[in-house]
């Protein structure tokens, strides 16, 4: 196979463009500007560079590719209105989020169309591509929506397995960036085998990222991180840390968990720190991190695996490594 090059700063100019050339609608208006808004705040656009790249590996056409690779960054953006309308998140990548710069019944509309949007990109597909690829994502559409009722399910459970935990995370985050990279994979003529390798390979690498998400919310650098350190310890919110405190926990260090988690009132920097110091007793943190690693660890040994141009393979890790040294 000749290597042939990949821009990835063409590649995000391309999505950029294929973006902004997109119509979704023009009336009713209130229907159509709330996408054309949180389309244009931007993002990484993480899901349909892993498509580009993946259909990289196999073929030297990823250009022709781009725009039906939106389809996953207008499905992650439709789950993000709903999930901001279910957590009533009052911002969205330092701006508002569309229920509160419009409401919510236009929220949940415009997030339905938003879906349907998604499905029109998955139509550019090669036709000898599209009912797997179909198939695929109903399976991952499906899967995502469960995620996410498991983790409103958590809210409200006094205990949550840390194996319960894995796969909400793995659900409601892994499973689309697996899809991602297996989608690029099927439209560039992989084998069905390698396909599926590579979604397993974003699957762990979904599962690193979220627990790595865990661990910058307590430890991060408050400059770098972007937004509220602590937030997750503050909201009571169950995440692996949280989890495994709870089951480790015995003796003053239990009492004191157990009392923070209780109080209603509270100073949040006190509560921040007093949480940090029993997770810090408790080695939570390397515990954590030991588990973030074997996701990670695991992924790449399922990268050796896949039958692709070593070269090609390189752009795939050094795309995710540097996901991977993030600090926000």
């Amino acid at each position: 196979m000749k290597t042939a090059a990949f821009d990835f700063q063409q590649a995000v100019q391309s999505l950029e463009n294929e973006i902004q050339n997109i119509s979704f609608g023009e009336k009713p208006t209130e229907l159509y500007e709330p996408i054309r808004y949180l389309m244009d705040l931007g993002g990484k656009r993480i899901r349909p560079l892993l498509v580009l790249i993946a259909n990289y590996l196999f073929s030297d056409d990823w250009q022709k590719n781009t725009k039906a690779a939106l389809a996953v960054e207008i499905f992650h953006n439709f789950t993000l209105v709903h999930d901001d309308i279910m957590d009533n998140a009052p911002i969205r990548r330092g701006k508002p989020t569309v229920h509160e710069k419009w409401n919510r019944n236009t929220a949940l509309l415009s997030g339905d169309v938003m879906l349907v949007c998604a499905y029109k990109q998955l139509d550019l597909i090669d036709e000898k591509y599209f009912h797997t690829v179909l198939r695929k994502f109903h399976q991952c559409a499906i899967e995502v929506c469960e995620g996410q009722q498991f983790d409103m399910n958590f809210e409200k459970l006094d205990a949550v397995s840390e194996y319960e935990y894995l796969n909400m995370i793995r659900l409601k985050t892994a499973v689309l960036l697996g899809f991602s990279l297996e989608f690029g994979a099927i439209i560039g003529g992989a084998s069905a085998e390698n396909a599926r390798k590579l979604y397993d390979f974003g699957v762990n690498i979904g599962i690193g990222f979220q627990l790595k998400d865990d661990l910058l919310d307590v430890y991060s650098d408050q400059a770098k991180f972007g937004k509220q350190v602590g937030g997750d310890i503050i909201a009571n919110k169950k995440t692996f840390l949280l989890i495994n405190a709870l089951s480790n926990a015995q003796g003053e260090n239990q009492i004191q968990l157990q009392n923070w988690l209780g109080k209603e009132v509270f100073e949040a920097e006190e509560k921040v720190k007093a949480i940090i110091k029993i997770y810090d007793t408790l080695g939570i943190k390397q515990l954590t991190e030991n588990k973030m690693n074997e996701y990670f660890e695991k992924a790449f040994r399922l990268l050796d695996e896949i039958e692709a141009d070593k070269a090609r393979k390189e752009i795939l890790i050094a795309f995710t490594k540097d996901l991977l040294n993030r600090e926000k």
